[in-house]
């Protein structure tokens, strides 16, 4: 099917934040352009949601009243490559603050990723921090993120470059992971 391009790929019509999955940070043909994005359907051919949505002229599935429907019915039990756990509830917030103030915050949370993504990267970390950055809020992020300046300072100074890299990553992992055990929440991917 060929859908309509939107005008905030970013945030799915189901309610992923697609500027925090991996495939949308992929360089191959697999890149993902977020939902309904520039070259969407060659990607993903098909996707119920977003044709239910596109067919009742929606942008997401909280505008519409039936929302939650049948298709929500597991959300959140699983994951695949990317976190579902949380698209009720992104849904949900951004009905509540409205469309504006919700791609503001994403956006604040997509520049975060790619800061963690350009800077604390070990070339294995990607999945990681995009679940991180989907799964907590956008404070505790914040949070991590000016405890890294902090460290990375120190770090920069006192290791060799070939070490900098791993040792920045790991910081970042740890950070993370502790944050995440304060708000009880498991980053990794549940299948």
């Amino acid at each position: 099917m060929k859908y309509i391009n939107r005008t905030y790929p970013l945030f799915a019509s189901c309610g992923l934040n697609c500027g925090l999955c991996p495939r949308y940070y992929t360089a191959g043909s697999s890149r993902c352009p977020g939902c309904a994005g520039e070259g969407f359907s060659e990607v993903h051919p098909s996707c119920g949601v977003l044709s239910c949505c596109q067919r009742k002229g929606i942008e997401y599935c909280f505008e519409c009243e039936e929302f939650p429907c049948k298709r929500y019915d597991d959300a959140g039990s699983t994951d695949s490559f990317i976190s579902h756990r949380n698209r009720l509830r992104d849904l949900d917030k951004a009905k509540l603050i409205g469309m504006e103030t919700y791609e503001a915050e994403l956006n604040e949370k997509v520049g975060l990723l790619e800061t963690l993504l350009n800077n604390y990267d070990d070339g294995r970390r990607k999945s990681f921090y995009c679940s991180a950055t989907n799964l907590l809020e956008l404070q505790d992020i914040k949070s991590v993120m000016n405890q890294l300046d902090r460290l990375a300072g120190e770090i920069e100074q006192g290791a060799p470059l070939n070490l900098e890299s791993k040792i920045k990553a790991a910081a970042a992992v740890r950070l993370f992971e502790e944050m995440a055990a304060l708000r009880e929440i498991t980053l990794k991917l549940r299948k």
